[in-house]
């Protein structure tokens, strides 16, 4: 799953492209995903995160160690 967020699971969502004429054909609404490489103090390590930009804030005011608890309790893999 390329577009996925590790920590708040947001995943892509499917609605319709309305041309001028209205005709609706289907299209894919993706989150904006990035890779973002973070100092992990506990484990001396960097971890590497695909995070949505909301997820990026999310892990700016709650701190990378959280962040990290948090997506290891979701069952993801750090």
């Amino acid at each position: 799953m390329s577009a996925h967020c590790q920590l708040t699971g947001a995943q892509p969502r499917f609605g319709n492209a309305i041309s001028h004429s209205h005709r609706r054909t289907r299209r894919r609404f993706d989150p904006n995903v990035q890779r973002k490489r973070y100092w992990l103090p506990s484990e001396g390590r960097y971890v590497r995160l695909r995070l949505s930009a909301s997820a990026i804030k999310t892990v700016d005011r709650i701190g990378v160690e959280a962040a990290v608890a948090r997506i290891r309790a979701r069952g993801g893999n750090v």
